[in-house]
């Protein structure tokens, strides 16, 4: 759910159908005592504020919002005026999440929430790939061997984590270079190998996972 808290009523019903259209709830506010009010019932996902608005201005909701522990947490998209950059870098300071110049396109407006939305929303937690008594786990971006834990290099836990969400696949050296290493890497295939290589030493016994296919790559297969 979005709340919309926008006095100038075209502008508001404007955003709300916007949003719908792509698939978003909305509710639309015209000022600060309709959108305490709601708050209070229901928590949305982002809020888009509008700073001029009659009695109660939207710095003084922002700064409500960031101090009251229910509220503090919701993404904020401040509205501003066209120029007024005071307005804009308060906001910012307040903890506003982005904000927008008017006037403003309804398709970047929409742009802008979704980005906010994936930013503010916690990935879901992954679940840890294993091979026999190899454990390697995403969300701690930790490697342990038999329980005893294992000190990777970045690009060597980035060979590994490809191994493993892939196994039985070959991977050649050149895709691999490619998708670790990034299309700006000027070194050699040969750099895959000596990675490798020290990646194999580090996992002790679980090193023979890893499989050289010759003339291609390497592959990762698990224990028989």
């Amino acid at each position: 759910m979005i709340f919309c808290v926008e006095d100038d009523s075209s502008i508001r019903e404007l955003m709300i159908y916007a949003l719908r259209s792509a698939g978003l709830e909305a509710a639309g506010f015209s000022e600060a005592g309709s959108f305490w009010a709601a708050l209070r019932e229901t928590k949305p996902d982002l809020v888009m504020l509008d700073i001029m608005l009659p009695g109660e201005d939207g710095i003084s909701v922002l700064k409500r919002m960031r101090a009251d522990p229910a509220a503090a947490q919701i993404p904020v998209i401040m509205a501003t005026a066209k120029g007024t950059e005071y307005d804009k870098v308060m906001g910012l300071d307040l903890g506003a999440d982005d904000y927008l110049s008017k006037p403003f396109g309804m398709m970047e407006m929409v742009s802008r929430v979704k980005a906010v939305l994936r930013r503010s929303r916690p990935e879901p937690e992954k679940e840890a790939l294993r091979a026999g008594g190899l454990v390697l786990n995403e969300n701690e971006h930790t490697v342990k061997w038999n329980h005893e834990e294992v000190n990777l290099t970045r690009k060597e836990y980035e060979l590994l984590l490809k191994f493993m969400r892939h196994p039985g696949r070959v991977f050649t050296r050149e895709e691999l270079l490619f998708s670790i290493w990034g299309a700006e890497f000027a070194g050699e295939t040969r750099t895959i190998d000596v990675h490798i290589g020290t990646l194999r030493t580090k996992l002790q016994d679980a090193g023979a996972y890893i499989k050289t296919v010759r003339g291609v790559g390497y592959r990762m297969e698990g224990p028989r």
